[in-house]
């Protein structure tokens, strides 16, 4: 007689959903020539950005932690709203923190930022190197010990050789953490020379997959990413069907292991 193997149950584990999204302060963007013929009104304030970002708010109802890029801080050309807090509040997301960088007197004022319906343990703001200084990337850990769960949300810069100081200074940064994310738009494909001390030297993952993220109106290149660690199952990603800006948002649903979840405070299920 053969005995049956025991039924072996898979390990509980708990579903996020996570958003990354260049707003351009709010400004739509349909066409190449709409960087020239728009110029004037990306650095004034206006109705249609703030629809823009009523309509954005209304679509993060079903995610858990979204990071933004590119939202203005309070300057002119957003009517001196802080669109971080102003979408956090909108979308009913409790926990709200924002990194300004890149100051123009006070015409524009970029931001990264972050929304979480789970409380972060810890918010760190990073300047990034760079020839042109104003690039930053906004650290955030969920939980202690060797269980907490890492969020980096960053905004690279468009020349490669900066690209790549920047990504080994975020490489340095997440490398002690095993349970990682990394999120933004990033300004490079995730094959690109750059990218590879990331892959190399953290324990972040090649994604499967390259969702097309830009230019909006007719997407062709991945610029932006959402990176896990190889023990957080990265079970899709997608992009909203709004554009927002001149960049979709790119959306993923990951996994974590019930004992991460609960030491990160997101055993929540959803």
């Amino acid at each position: 007689m053969t005995r049956s193997p025991p039924n072996s149950s898979p390990a509980p584990e708990r579903t996020l959903r996570l958003l990354s999204c260049n707003i351009l302060a709010g400004a739509s963007v349909q066409r190449y020539s709409d960087y020239v013929t728009r110029s004037v009104n990306a650095v004034l304030p206006g109705r249609s950005k703030l629809a823009n970002l009523d309509s954005l708010a209304e679509l993060l109802h079903e995610f858990d932690v979204v990071g933004l890029q590119e939202a203005d801080a309070g300057s002119l050309r957003s009517g001196f709203l802080n669109q971080t807090r102003y979408i956090a509040e909108a979308a009913g997301m409790p926990f709200w923190s924002h990194q300004p960088n890149r100051p123009m007197a006070r015409v524009a004022h970029s931001a990264n930022g972050l929304l979480s319906r789970i409380e972060p343990t810890e918010v760190i703001d990073y300047p990034l190197p760079g020839r042109i200084k104003g690039r930053g990337a906004l650290f955030v850990r969920f939980g202690e010990g060797t269980n907490a769960l890492v969020m980096v949300v960053a905004h690279l810069s468009l020349g490669a050789a900066a690209r790549q100081g920047q990504l080994a200074f975020i490489a340095e940064l997440l490398a002690p953490y095993p349970h990682a994310v990394l999120m933004g738009d990033l300004n490079t494909e995730p094959t690109s020379p750059e990218m590879r001390v990331l892959f190399d030297k953290t324990a972040l993952q090649m994604p499967a997959i390259h969702t097309l993220t830009f230019p909006s109106w007719k997407p062709r290149r991945a610029l932006d990413h959402i990176l896990t660690s190889a023990d957080i199952k990265l079970d899709r990603t997608w992009t909203l069907p709004r554009a927002f800006s001149d960049h979709l948002p790119l959306a993923a649903e990951i996994r974590l292991p019930l004992a991460l979840a609960e030491a990160a405070g997101a055993s929540r299920p959803r």
